[in-house]
């Protein structure tokens, strides 16, 4: 299955994307490059191949979930750079509409 420059140009419609001539065939020949690695991967015999987890085939390190004593309050408030009884304090951080959700 291949991808023709009338599908390119139609996905790009759809995307709502403005694309030069050079670019429609770039992504044809990216696309249809794609296609044909998913072609490799449907042919038979792949499916006794295990998913990979890692490519190194690292695995995670866990460490025993050991119960300990932990701070005192007041040993854990003592490096606060501001508080406010038990509780440490932050300055307010409010972001007017317009810039929300551009971090």
């Amino acid at each position: 299955m291949a991808i023709s420059s009338k599908d390119v140009s139609h996905i790009a419609v759809l995307a709502r994307l403005s694309l030069t001539k050079q670019e429609a065939d770039l992504f044809l020949h990216q696309l249809n490059d794609i296609l044909h690695y998913v072609e490799i991967l449907n042919r038979p015999g792949a499916e006794d191949v295990q998913p990979m987890r890692h490519i190194y085939g690292a695995s995670n390190v866990l460490r025993w979930d050991v119960r300990k004593e932990s701070l005192e309050r007041e040993a854990a408030l003592r490096n606060a750079p501001s508080r406010k009884g038990e509780y440490v304090t932050v300055p307010k951080m409010i972001l007017p509409v317009e810039e929300q959700g551009k971090e």
